[in-house]
């Protein structure tokens, strides 16, 4: 890296002067702020039609708040779509069994609590068919035969409301929580729901086909840490009666019924160290009775691939949505005597896919998909024909210059194969070195696949288009390349996980792409704990970091995150008392004395995940102990992420002008505290 500080840690003169930045020649921050997309997609039991949602940022110049959804329906022959629910919310949508209507959870009118609702297709407007005077619908599943079952969560007593109103409102730190609870009553029937009892909390009900049992996913208590690592299925009767636990260990994702009743298929965690949800199994539950458990039996060995989304169709096959390295995969399997048949659906290096959703027949789908060119669209396929996208939101988009987006993979410094994704720029002369953004995903059980990547919190296209290169590695610890890769990094934070990503730096300079000098690094969460270890431990790789709701102080952050039992059981495999100095060498405050990379550092005001106080000590650290400029940026209103307009365009302009000066051009003092947004006046 150039040096930007003179031998007695003065800011160089020439340094106060920033040199041209390339003109942009492709997506802007504006653009990207107001990008729409489709959000999910339901297709008809006779598959004609699609319902699906769509997302409309508001304009941050124009409104503040976070985006709007749409309802919107398609016919699926003619491409004729129109919007149905323009205004409010919708969530939870579902078809009727015969194909006349949409349900959904919402608050509409004079609603005080969040309702379901059904909207005839034919014509007419939507009206409430369930709910509850004095909470609200948090998940709901019809049943075969006209009922409805929903899951509520205790509201607050009267006594207590009062007590607010005249200014007792202390919190009690994680006992203040309400239970959620499982309401059955029958459509059109005038009576009140049922309420119940059950000892633990539930956020997901499903009934079974023949509407002989319910499905709950359950945890102990509504606290966030309980949902990560102690949540469960349990089967109960119509009255409430436990029939079932399946045996799972650790995190739970989706679980669908079979179509005979006889068992679920679910995916879930291989074990409690397993830092995620997405091993494909199957349980049955055929003769089981008073709340035997039940234990899974998984499908796949330890594969190199992860699963992600379930379907059963009618004729008792099963389709699987997952994810291989960067690629998304559809499978059809075929269970039988302990063999099992797979048939590819779709090409791997198709579009991403988001979610998939198929007729009662099995014969047509639609799906919700992105390509590197192109944010999430609704795209439809019947058996035996081309995969379609059927929508537009940014028609705008074909006209813009788009950097060359390339699955990489190259060595790690011990052998282990990584993966990544990166971005060319828009316009490179031959030969030419250009700078580099490293972009690192949180979790760390996350990836990043081949579709459209540019968000308001990273550089993407929009890098491309100011002539930088963008890369994405999907370290070791990274989710898609199956249980194995995802069990590499646990035990070693900031270990060979984060050596991956300098080894990826020194695949792309070898390749000739990048200056060495010029290489900057961001991420949100994990990947803000990266670009604060990488600029401190590694400052002499990076000009420059921006580091977003991330990790400074290993020890403090287990002591004010509401993840603590997860991070142990699936991150550091140990807690600090269990070796304090371990803990204390892998946090980047650690380092900082040592650090010579200006760092912007941003966080939401109400995180609950990585509190503020990880930023403020990251802030303060470099302050004390490293002359390298530093900034802290405190998003009020926002948590571990930003949901708002104007705080998303924000952060974007400010990350991409801390790029500009101290990675692109030559560095200096602090640029002003100021944002220009680019308003009429």
């Amino acid at each position: 890296m150039r040096s930007m500080f003179s031998r007695s840690g003065a800011l160089l003169a020439a340094c106060l002067s920033v040199t041209p930045v390339v003109a942009q020649e492709g997506l802007t921050p504006q653009q990207v702020s107001t990008m729409q997309s489709v959000a999910s997609a339901l297709i008809s039991p006779d598959g004609t039609q699609a319902a699906y949602l769509k997302v409309l940022p508001r304009n941050p110049l124009e409104e503040n708040g976070s985006a709007r959804t749409e309802l919107h329906l398609m016919d699926l022959a003619t491409g004729e779509s129109r919007p149905y629910v323009t205004n409010g919310t919708t969530s939870g949508l579902t078809w009727t069994a015969d194909g006349s209507g949409l349900v959904f959870r919402a608050k509409r009118g004079e609603d005080e609590h969040t309702g379901v609702y059904l909207l005839p297709v034919g014509g007419g407007e939507a009206h409430r068919i369930a709910g509850l005077d004095d909470r609200s619908v948090g998940a709901f599943d019809l049943s075969s035969d006209g009922r409805i079952a929903m899951v509520a969560t205790d509201p607050e007593s009267d006594e207590h409301k009062a007590l607010v109103k005249k200014g007792f409102n202390q919190e009690i730190y994680e006992e203040d929580w309400s239970k959620g609870s499982v309401w059955i009553g029958t459509l059109g029937a005038g009576d009140d729901p049922v309420k119940i009892e059950l000892d633990v909390h539930v956020t997901e009900v499903h009934w079974s086909p023949d509407a002989s049992h319910l499905a709950l996913a359950t945890a102990p208590t509504s606290l966030v840490d309980d949902s990560y690592t102690s949540k469960s299925i349990q089967i109960i009767d119509t009255a409430g009666t436990l029939v079932a636990k399946i045996g799972t260990k650790g995190k739970l994702g989706a679980f669908a019924w079979s179509p005979d009743s006889k068992g679920l298929a679910l995916i879930a965690a291989m074990d409690e160290h397993d830092g995620s949800a997405a091993r494909l199994m199957i349980a049955g539950i055929v003769g089981v009775s008073g709340g035997a458990t039940v234990e899974p039996r998984a499908l796949y060995g330890d594969h190199d691939q992860d699963e992600n989304e379930i379907h059963w169709l009618a004729d008792g096959s099963l389709i699987v949505r997952g994810s291989s390295s960067v690629h998304s995969t559809l499978d059809r399997l075929v269970l039988g005597d302990g063999e099992m048949l797979i048939d590819s659906l779709l090409p791997v290096e198709g579009p991403v896919l988001r979610s998939v959703s198929f007729s009662d027949d099995g014969q047509s789908m639609v799906a919700v998909a992105a390509t590197p060119t192109h944010p999430f669209e609704l795209y439809s396929m019947k058996s035996g024909g081309d995969f379609e996208r059927r929508t537009d939101s940014n028609p705008w988009l074909s006209e813009v210059p788009m950097g060359r987006q390339e699955w990489v993979r190259y060595p790690a410094r011990d052998g282990v194969e990584i993966h990544g994704l990166l971005i060319h720029p828009v316009n490179r002369a031959e030969g030419a070195r250009v700078p580099l953004i490293v972009s690192v995903h949180g979790g760390p059980e996350a990836h990043l696949s081949n579709g459209w990547i540019t968000r308001y919190s990273d550089a993407g296209q929009v890098g491309a288009g100011k002539g930088w290169a963008v890369f994405y590695p999907n370290y070791r610890g990274s989710t898609g390349r199956g249980l194995s890769y995802l069990k590499l990094s646990q035990g070693d934070p900031a270990g060979k996980e984060f050596d991956d990503i300098v080894d990826g730096v020194d695949y792309l300079i070898e390749t000739g792409l990048v200056d060495g000098d010029r290489v900057g690094v961001t991420g949100g969460s994990y990947g803000g704990y990266a670009t604060a270890w990488l600029t401190t431990k590694y400052s002499d790789r990076f000009a420059g970091g921006v580091m977003f709701v991330g990790i400074s102080d290993k020890i403090s952050k287990v002591g004010t995150t509401d993840i603590p039992d997860e991070e142990y059981l699936v991150h550091a495999m140990k807690r600090p008392w269990d070796n304090w100095q371990l803990f204390l060498e892998r946090s980047p405050i650690f380092h900082a004395g040592n650090s010579k990379t200006p760092l912007l550092i941003l966080h939401g005001k109400e995180d609950p995940r990585v509190d503020p106080g990880q930023s403020k000590e990251m802030y303060r650290h470099m302050k004390l102990r490293s002359q390298a400029p530093v900034r802290l940026v405190l998003y009020p209103g926002e948590g571990h992420g930003n949901r708002k307009a104007a705080a998303q365009y924000d952060y974007s302009l400010r990350m991409l002008r801390w790029f500009d000066r101290y990675v692109v051009g030559e560095g200096g003092e602090l640029p002003p505290m100021e944002v220009d947004y680019g308003m009429d006046d």
